[in-house]
C-alpha cells in the first residue's frame, strides 16, 4: 500500500504540473513567449510544448503502451533537465519547480513496476513490490 501511495502521489504531481504548464502556455502565451526569449529558446516551441505537455501525462496515466509510457518519461526527464539548466544559466527565476518536478518524475518512474502492469523493462524492481 505504501508503494502505491508513493507512486500515485509522485505521478499525480508530475501530471498536474505538466497539465498546469500546458494551461499556462495556452492562457498566458505572450508572457510565456517572453520568458522563452529570456531563456534563450525559440518562441515557436511555445506552440508545440502545450501539446506535448498534455500527451506525456496521457501516455503515462493510460499506460496504453509500456514503450510509449517509457518514452513519455524519457521526454519529461530531458525536458525538466533542460528547464532546470536554462533557468539556472539565465538567472531567470523558476528553477525550483523544475527541480521538484524532476525529483517527482524519478520517484514515479522507479516505483511504477511495483504498482503497474505490465512492467517497464527499464524501471527495475529494486523498489519493492506492491502491497
Amino acid at each position: 500500500m505504501k508503494m502505491k501511495l508513493i507512486y500515485w502521489i509522485s505521478t499525480g504531481l508530475v501530471c498536474l504540473g505538466y497539465l498546469g504548464g500546458a494551461a499556462l502556455y495556452m492562457l498566458q502565451h505572450d508572457m510565456v513567449a517572453g520568458l522563452f526569449g529570456q531563456l534563450g529558446y525559440p518562441v515557436y516551441l511555445t506552440y508545440l510544448l502545450p501539446v506535448v505537455k498534455v500527451l506525456g501525462p496521457a501516455a503515462i496515466l493510460s499506460r496504453f503502451s509500456v514503450k510509449l509510457s517509457d518514452l513519455a518519461y524519457a521526454g519529461m526527464f530531458y525536458h525538466l533537465l533542460l528547464a532546470f539548466s536554462a533557468h539556472m544559466n539565465s538567472g531567470v527565476p523558476g528553477w525550483q519547480p523544475a527541480l521538484v518536478m524532476f525529483a517527482a518524475l524519478l520517484v514515479s518512474f522507479f516505483t511504477q513496476n511495483a504498482v503497474r502492469t505490465p512492467a517497464s523493462p527499464y524501471a527495475g524492481t529494486r523498489w519493492g513490490t506492491a502491497s
